[in-house]
């Protein structure tokens, strides 16, 4: 497992016109109210696996059944489209995007609910099981690339030749405002974390695809609980997108294998997520794929089956050395069959 402090904790990289997170998590939390779908998810507190640890505490936040979908990815999406739909009529509007998993089920149920039209560009890599999930929720999906990137340059061109909405979960220059506000979902999360902890954590791992899941996360923890909780980003040795930016201190692309963390496997961060990150996580990580894969293994024995993706963060906590009194927070962000 490569470790490094970040050297821009607490200023950030302060890329130009790129927005920070928000910490606002109001309207998502009060939209949520009018769903019926919604309901918090739990705050686990894994005892046997912190007396494994031979640490203090450690609570878990399990995102397996949110609201039907199997991740926290349904506070996004569906969260951007419901806001679009409380101001306009949205029912012929196509919004497109592409996804490496939970990301377009959630652009999907958000369509199917106010009656918008869903398609999904997918690489060769995402297996077919997952396309058939989005059809059946009256998805359009697209084949096309074969990775993460290949398939989103395909949504892209579609968006510009079709007139469609593009619903990225990941942000570039020049296209801020649908991410922000999808990030922006994921802070009804944060919300009920904050809410129901007992005590502040002393540290708090987090997994990152793209980052906006632990961008997200960490700016809303900081706004809460301040300097005090250590901040871990974890990634796959394959996709090393925002520890690299991190290290050269700029955005950069980076190169890699296809990763067993599929929706972690993203070669390029969010924007918004990276100068969120760049200012609020104290520590960037990077775990290779056997050492993921060995550690989510013995998560079933504590009721906290998961694929890699959703258990890296909890996978660099079991490979960390933390000390007896440390309390750990972490995020199961989808289920094994995600």
């Amino acid at each position: 497992m490569e470790r490094i402090q970040n050297p821009h904790f607490m200023t950030g990289l302060q890329l130009a016109d790129i927005p920070m997170p928000s910490t606002d998590s109001a309207r998502p939390t009060a939209m949520l109210k009018n769903c019926p779908a919604h309901a918090p998810t739990p705050l686990v507190n894994a005892d046997a696996l912190a007396q494994d640890l031979n640490i203090a505490s450690c609570y878990v936040k399990d995102e397996r059944n949110r609201m039907n979908l199997g991740s926290f990815k349904a506070l996004g999406a569906a969260y951007v489209i419901a806001s679009d739909a409380a101001e306009r009529d949205v029912s012929k509007i196509t919004y497109v995007s592409s996804s490496a998993g939970n990301h377009g089920l959630s652009i999907a149920a958000g369509a199917a609910a106010f009656g918008a039209s869903a398609v999904i560009y997918l690489s060769a890599t995402v297996p077919e099981d997952f396309a058939k999930r989005l059809r059946d929720i009256g998805a359009t999906v697209v084949r096309h690339g074969d990775n993460y990137e290949a398939s989103m340059e395909g949504a892209i061109a579609a968006a510009a030749d079709n007139g469609w909405v593009l619903l990225s979960d990941s942000s570039w220059e020049g296209y801020t405002d649908i991410p922000w506000r999808l990030m922006e979902g994921y802070t009804a999360m944060g919300a009920e974390i904050i809410a129901e902890i007992e005590t502040v954590p002393t540290h708090i791992f987090l997994q990152a695809g793209v980052g906006g899941l632990a961008g997200a996360m960490a700016a809303c923890f900081r706004a809460a609980w301040g300097e005090a909780p250590e901040i871990v980003v974890v990634e796959p040795a394959f996709a090393p997108a925002i520890i690299d930016s991190i290290r050269a201190g700029k955005f950069v692309t980076t190169q890699g294998p296809v990763s067993d963390m599929g929706r972690l496997d993203c070669k390029e961060a969010s924007l918004i997520a990276l100068n969120g990150l760049s200012r609020d996580a104290n520590t960037f990580v990077t775990l290779t794929e056997d050492e993921c894969l060995t550690a989510i293994a013995q998560l079933p024995a504590h009721d906290l089956a998961t694929s890699s993706s959703g258990g890296a963060g909890i996978a660099a906590a079991m490979l960390s050395n933390l000390p007896s009194d440390a309390r750990v927070l972490c995020i199961l962000s989808e289920g094994p069959d995600a």
